[in-house]
């Protein structure tokens, strides 16, 4: 055997290149989304299904936990692969704020645990098919949930977010239903979270967004806020500064929401998405807090009264109770009463009676009769320093 038997080295280098050639490679994500805009898109996802974890928590009462999301690609050819069993797809569209189509995908089980738990149940539903009630629990859920969503969304970018009431739909790769409620385009950004209710379920939670409708928010998110801190710096340095005057007005501070104060969008974070994040009770919202205001002290005691806020008190009805006395008995005593029984009080006879008012001791007197009716004569009024001493 000869040398010319043999293939040199650029001839296998020749036939190994026109081999991967031919053999096409499987498309990634960073074929579509670069680094940063993968990283402010798992932000975006991180802060708005924290939200809608939140309001999970609060309907289903139970702990809610999820994780940072990832961020992948998915076709529609691979979609039978990536679903092989029956799934209940949630979708809502925008109609404010942005453009585009949101798609959530469970898994039909969680669903039935959701609904279940939703209808007073204890999450742990017989294996079978939903039925209507269990849909419109489980669509009810996820308006919720696609609502707080929306409303962090709003603070995000810092514009108005709303979107249409969710649809619901069966997706069966099987015979094809559901399928066409998903959006059209070939292949879809994936972001996909671990979702764990209690000890109830551990399992994933996905959103399908279109690459066109992700780019929108990741443009909006980055650029946005680069344009309006641009704005702010032309607007600080073209506006001429006043003499300072002194400003005797109390200041007025506002409290940016907990969630918000976790993102950077601007430069990308470079951390794992691998620590699960907990979410549970009512979301904060912004607070305008002021200083409390404190009126100047008179002089010591309660002489220093203003007539016109007396004034406003005046016909506030109060209700004024006369105590002929008490006793204390047991029950069995009080089950042995009849007609004819006679209760013995702790007032001697012609003692004074108490004259309370809204239950607190303020004079004492003694029972009259007035054209046939009960009245009481005051005969001594409870000092002031009691009074102050009987409402501490």
């Amino acid at each position: 055997m000869t040398s010319k038997d043999y293939l040199s080295q650029e001839e296998i280098d020749a036939l190994l290149k026109q081999a991967n050639h031919d053999t096409p490679s499987e498309p990634t994500v960073d074929d579509y989304l670069t680094a940063l805009e993968q990283d402010a898109l798992g932000e975006i996802g991180n802060i708005t299904f924290g939200s809608a974890a939140t309001a999970l928590s609060t309907l289903l009462n139970k702990k809610v936990d999820i994780t940072t999301p990832k961020v992948s690609i998915i076709t529609r050819s691979k979609f039978e692969t990536e679903f092989p069993k029956p799934h209940v797809a949630i979708h809502v569209q925008y109609v404010d704020g942005f453009e585009g189509m949101n798609s959530l995908v469970i898994k039909t089980r969680d669903a039935q645990v959701i609904a279940d738990l939703m209808l007073g149940g204890e999450g742990n539903p017989e294996d079978e098919e939903l039925n209507e009630i269990h849909i419109s629990a489980v669509q009810e859920a996820m308006n919720q949930m696609m609502g707080s969503s929306a409303t962090s969304m709003s603070t995000i970018f810092n514009r108005f977010v709303n979107i249409s009431p969710p649809g619901i739909d069966i997706l069966n790769m099987s015979n094809g239903n559901g399928v066409s409620s998903l959006p059209p385009d070939e292949t879809l950004i994936k972001v996909s979270f671990r979702l764990i209710i209690g000890d109830l379920i551990d399992s994933t939670i996905m959103q399908l967004l279109t690459v066109k409708f992700s780019k929108d928010m990741v443009d909006s998110l980055i650029n946005g806020s680069s344009a309006d801190s641009s704005q702010n710096e032309v607007a600080a340095t073209a506006t001429p500064v006043a003499p300072a005057q002194p400003v005797y007005e109390s200041p007025t501070y506002s409290s940016p929401p907990p969630m918000q104060q976790q993102a950077h969008y601007n430069v990308p974070v470079e951390r794992p998405y691998n620590e699960p994040q907990h979410y549970g009770g009512m979301q904060g919202r912004s607070l305008n807090i002021q200083p409390v205001q404190f009126s100047n002290l008179g002089a010591p005691g309660f002489a220093n009264v203003d007539d016109n806020n007396l004034n406003l008190l005046m016909d506030i009805p109060l209700k004024v109770t006369v105590e002929l006395g008490r006793t204390q008995k047991q029950i069995k005593d009080i089950l042995e009463l009849s007609q004819g029984s006679i209760i013995e009080l702790d007032k001697l006879a012609g003692e004074p009676v108490d004259i309370l008012v809204n239950n607190k001791l303020i004079a004492k007197g003694e029972v009259v009769v007035i054209d046939e009716n009960f009245g009481v004569r005051v005969t001594d009024i409870v000092s002031q320093w009691d009074r102050i001493q009987k409402l501490q």
